[in-house]
């Protein structure tokens, strides 16, 4: 695997965090899994409004072909192998008096890169994956758009053998590298 250099020193938990599709069939105990929204529950939020949602299944789940049927079709061929999926889902409005939250999607962002966070220091990885169809997945909910926003799906388990991937995936799982600061941070002086 290719190793990652920071630019300056930071915790080795951010640079060990990358997002395989090669996931071992080992199942994820229960524990495990609520440790994981342990950890995003502790997440910073606009009012501690705390508006992220999280829904899962596992792979003895009864449920789990439908939430992969939700994924788009490449996302499929590798997901539906992960021991657990879930759904982030950022609630709209605030809980305190109904008006839009437009500050929902950053602390549902923020809970996620927490239970990432954590799931590593579990030995576990995580993808968070944009390729799932919206409405597919809000009718799989429950959930009705003007309420709810479900920003990602996540896979969640043990690292497998990427030899289970067709070619062109296994060509790409590894640890990607990152843009330079220099290229997203400006001093304002």
């Amino acid at each position: 695997m290719a190793e990652r250099e920071p630019q300056v020193k930071i915790a080795d938990m951010f640079t060990d965090r990358w997002s395989p599709r090669a996931f071992s069939s080992k199942p994820v105990k229960e524990s495990d899994l609520q440790c994981l929204f342990e950890a995003a529950r502790w997440a910073p939020s606009c009012y501690n409004e705390q508006p992220w949602q999280f829904y899962y299944v596992t792979a003895d789940s009864p449920r789990h072909a439908k939430f992969v049927e939700t994924l788009v079709d490449l996302n499929q061929s590798w997901a539906c192998n992960a021991p657990a999926l879930i759904y982030i889902v950022g609630q709209n409005n605030f809980k305190y008096n109904s008006k839009a939250n437009p500050w929902s999607g950053f602390d549902t962002g923020a809970a996620w890169m927490s239970l990432a966070l954590q799931a590593r220091q579990m030995d576990l990885y995580t993808h968070a994956m944009a390729g799932f169809k919206q409405n597919a997945a809000m009718k799989f909910l429950g959930l009705d758009k003007k309420t709810h926003t479900v920003y990602a799906a996540i896979a969640a388990g043990y690292l497998g053998d990427k030899s289970m991937l067709n070619t062109d995936l296994q060509e790409k799982e590894e640890p990607s590298d990152r843009i330079s600061t220099a290229e997203f941070v400006y001093k304002i002086v």
